[in-house]
């Protein structure tokens, strides 16, 4: 269970750290847009960066986990498990987007360097994200039970 939970931070800390470096520099590049715009692009790119590298990340780590011994896919398993992966990675997204979108506007609008804003702003949302992450899926149990 707790090579689980490591597996899973890995995972999001990887996809993370791609997305922070992909955003600092759209965010600078965009420095000369209107800072509530600046934000919003750039916390879009994080979306896609993010979930791009933290779902290959994943399958990756967890293909073989659904093979029956027939060599076919235990569905059922792989349902019950996508809810309550959705359900964890859902609640921490709303507060780290909600986090992340008012950190950076908010240090846009005192003059941080945009691509400092973006850092800044998606370290410290990172932060909270793992917190709400880990606690949603110990509520969830999707590592316990055997899985």
């Amino acid at each position: 269970m707790l090579q689980e939970y490591l597996k899973l931070n890995k995972n999001v800390l990887i996809a993370f750290a791609a997305s922070i470096i992909i955003s600092a520099i759209i965010a600078q590049v965009l420095s000369d847009q209107a800072d509530y715009l600046n934000t919003t692009y750039t916390t879009i790119a994080d979306y896609i960066i993010y979930f791009s590298v933290f779902s290959s990340l994943f399958y990756f780590d967890n293909r073989k986990k659904y093979c029956l011994d027939s060599g076919k896919t235990d569905t059922r398993k792989l349902k019950q498990d996508l809810k309550k992966l959705v359900t964890s990675l859902g609640i921490a997204e709303v507060v780290y987007t909600v986090a992340r979108w008012a950190l950076q506007y908010y240090f846009l609008t005192i003059d941080y360097d945009p691509y400092l804003a973006s850092i800044a702003s998606q370290g410290i949302s990172t932060i909270i994200y793992m917190m709400v992450l880990n606690l949603t899926v110990k509520i969830t149990r999707l590592y316990k039970d055997g899985n």
